[in-house]
């Protein structure tokens, strides 16, 4: 049965940086990341038909994905098809309809009752896909504050009567350590750290997001040089226009919410649609804003030094993949994940790391 669809805000019994204690008697959640067309699905199925070979512990898939989670949004969302869904169990796909709109937050929610539920029938979950603060916000230490739409008004009144300095110089007498690595002539996030403050009475620095698991876990991110990747996106952006991208967007159209207009693609076939561009034109735009996309993902990803890099698509790539999570298992990363935050940057791209296992 897929996870079910409303959250429970956290997984109780596996906070922590899981480097002692019960972290080491569960197999680790492992997280499968990188940029979109390196092979993430592919590597996702095999490793989990690997990994239950190796110590017999099921296997199944977690989609991290926000806009694989729309119904009807396949060929745009490179959505796994029904075979690859056969051979290992997927959650979180085709679980929402397209008018309702998702957040990072009720993904959060979504993901960790998924995790918990699929860990109480002993299973490992495996998370593939999505951006990099959907893939954190699984199983990262990250929060998010509540806001308040009154309370947001008002501050940011005091900010026009007052002036932006001001402003900062009050968040700084509230919350210094957020102000030392804040830039203080920017307003709005002055006003929302200042809400967040009010709102909840912790300081805003408590809140921002940090390098440290609270479900133990591992990453594994793929890589590949960037004429490679350029060269696999083409190949999907002809693939969906081959597959009836087309029509698959004149069908959707008429009930995409807010975020799944959002999903990159449809714009611009919506403009084919409206006549705007030609189908060439709009099928070319994709492409060039997938690529654009592919290096925003880089950079992200590239800043966590907890990821364990791959070279994609390469030889023996699952059975690297299977013993960095048996080093997991292990507990062998817990002492440097622990200290993850200290870590020199992985500049993705370059194949050039000390974690790069390629």
């Amino acid at each position: 049965m897929p996870c079910g669809t409303e959250g429970m805000g956290g997984i109780e019994g596996t906070r922590g940086t899981g480097g002692t204690g019960d972290a080491h008697r569960a197999p680790r959640v492992v997280s499968i990341v990188g940029p979109t067309a390196s092979g993430k699905t592919s590597l996702g199925i095999a490793l989990a038909k690997a990994l239950e070979q190796v110590d017999g512990t099921p296997c199944e898939i977690v989609n991290a994905d926000a806009y694989q989670m729309y119904r009807g949004m396949d060929i745009g969302t490179a959505k796994p098809t029904a075979a690859e869904r056969d051979a290992v169990p997927h959650h979180l796909i085709d679980c929402m309809d397209p008018r309702e709109t998702m957040s990072v937050a009720l993904f959060q929610d979504m993901a960790r009752t998924c995790i918990r539920e699929l860990q109480a029938r002993g299973v490992r979950p495996i998370l593939v896909g999505g951006s990099g603060l959907y893939a954190r916000a699984a199983i990262d230490d990250i929060s998010f504050p509540p806001t308040d739409p009154d309370v947001r008004k008002r501050l940011e009144g005091d900010a026009d009567r007052i002036g932006a300095e001001a402003m900062f110089a009050r968040l700084a007498e509230r919350d210094p350590q957020a102000a030392a690595h804040m830039d203080a002539h920017n307003v709005r996030r002055t006003v929302r750290a200042l809400e967040v403050i009010e709102l909840t009475g912790k300081p805003y620095s408590s809140m921002l997001p940090r390098y440290r698991y609270v479900i133990p876990a591992v990453q594994i991110g793929l890589d590949m040089p960037r004429e490679e990747l350029d060269a696999r996106i083409d190949a999907r952006t002809q693939q969906m226009r081959d597959e009836g991208f087309v029509q698959e967007v004149e069908r959707m159209r008429p009930v995409l919410g807010p975020t799944a207009a959002r999903a990159l693609g449809y714009q611009q076939i919506a403009d084919y649609l409206d006549g705007l561009l030609s189908e060439d034109e709009a099928f070319a735009s994709i492409a060039q804003h997938t690529k654009r996309l592919a290096r925003k993902q880089m950079g992200w990803f590239g800043r966590d030094p907890r990821i364990h890099w791959l070279t994609a698509a390469s030889e023996g790539l699952t059975d690297r993949a299977v013993r960095i999570v048996r080093h997991a298992d292990a507990g062998e990363y817990d002492a440097i994940d622990a200290h993850a935050d200290e870590y020199v940057q992985h500049h993705l791209g370059q194949l050039r790391t000390t974690r790069l296992h390629g």
